[in-house]
């Protein structure tokens, strides 16, 4: 029993790197908050809710600073279009 009780336990061990890698950043099941974020923003602004918008906008800036999608913040509230920007998870298309 206790043979069996081992094999069992090292069997399950071996498995363990298996069960716990690293999911992958490319198929993440979800936006980023930065991501969110951007998004609630041109809905908002198809919405024609600029204020909205812009508080959005001025919040990734504030919050996520280095994010890619503070860049596209910042040109939004310049008034640049950056529809046609990637933004983080589009990049790994390219």
């Amino acid at each position: 029993m206790k043979l069996l009780s081992l094999a069992l336990a090292f069997t399950l061990t071996s498995l363990a790197p298996f069960q716990c890698s690293k999911p992958d950043p490319n198929k993440r099941p979800e936006d980023s908050a930065p991501q969110a974020l951007f998004l609630l923003s041109e809905r908002f602004h198809e919405a024609g809710d600029e204020g909205a918008r812009r508080l959005v906008l001025e919040t990734i800036v504030e919050r996520y600073p280095s994010s890619r999608e503070a860049q596209r913040a910042k040109l939004a509230l310049e008034g640049r279009d950056v529809s046609s920007e990637p933004s983080s998870g589009d990049e790994a298309a390219n």
